[in-house]
């Protein structure tokens, strides 16, 4: 399911609603103490239960840095709690209307210059970004207008010290037709516009369905990896010994990088208890 189908479903079958019950008289979760080099995210949509204002008040228990995907109208919330947003929402156009497309160039260009000069302002150094659904385009016709399409946000980023993040999904199950599907793809956006402002979100579980190969594929790629996401495969749920992947020995790849950035959070909770799954997640990353 995509973001906003896997939200409508939560809330619907109440685990949202579970998660809001729980706030009240709840057991605070005992607070997580690192020394590691890796800051810890979490994207707010797959705890769309919970208020962003309490929910920030969690992560502080946590010890996660930053919430994350969120909207500008939503940074403040998170910012006066001392969170940061690793990396926010850029257009409302989405994931399948992107800059694969031409005829939106005008449109996503209107939508990113001003997040664009607000992030700035507000110390985010991130803004996602998407290819956009193929729609019948070959993969290097989609790339060339990628890249004209972000040519004059690019620099606009480069100008405010901000990062464009195009994120790596899916097409197989999530995200059907979704062009920035492997990343030998986005590699090769990123050096063909050939900017330090200009990164991929590597998405880990994302790629271990369209590629597999993730410790050497992010560890030969670092250079154009600038932020993480987890997520548990099969089923995006809890990245515990339910799944498939080991993700202490992932996260110790990317350490091993000398990466420094953002691992965020985002698997879809299957526990009522939503804030024991989170704390497990920043468990198994910190090292």
């Amino acid at each position: 399911m995509n973001r906003r189908k896997t939200i409508e479903t939560l809330v619907l079958s109440g685990l949202g609603l579970s998660a809001m019950d729980r706030l009240d008289g709840c057991v605070e979760p005992t607070p997580i103490v690192s020394n590691s080099p890796i800051k810890h995210s979490v994207c707010k949509w797959c705890y769309s239960g919970i208020p962003l204002e309490q929910f920030a008040e969690h992560c502080q228990d946590l010890h996660i840095q930053s919430i994350e995907l969120l909207n500008p109208n939503e940074w403040d919330t998170v910012l006066n709690k001392g969170l940061s947003c690793a990396i926010s929402n850029g257009s409302p156009l989405g994931i399948t209307q992107g800059f694969n497309n031409p005829d939106l160039h005008g449109q996503l260009k209107k939508d990113y210059m001003p997040i664009i000069a607000s992030a700035a302002d507000k110390g985010i150094q991130q803004i996602i970004c998407f290819s956009g659904n193929r729609n019948g385009l070959s993969d290097d016709i989609g790339m060339d207008n990628c890249a004209v399409g972000l040519e004059a946000i690019v620099k606009e980023a480069e100008r405010q010290g901000i990062t464009i993040v195009m994120e790596l999904l899916n097409s197989k199950i999530d995200h059907q037709d979704y062009m920035c599907d492997h990343t030998e793809w986005g590699v090769r956006l990123v050096e063909k516009i050939g900017s330090p402002n200009f990164k991929l979100l590597y998405d880990i579980y994302h790629m271990q369905i369209m590629e597999g190969d993730v410790i050497r594929t992010l560890t030969e790629n670092q250079d154009y990896i600038s932020h993480f996401h987890t997520g548990g495969v099969p089923g995006r749920n809890e990245i515990d010994e339910t799944q498939e992947l080991n993700y202490k020995a992932i996260v110790n790849a990317i350490r091993e990088t000398g990466f420094t950035g953002f691992i965020a959070q985002e698997f879809i909770p299957t526990r009522t208890d939503v804030l024991s799954s989170l704390k497990q997640g920043v468990e198994i990353c910190t090292l």
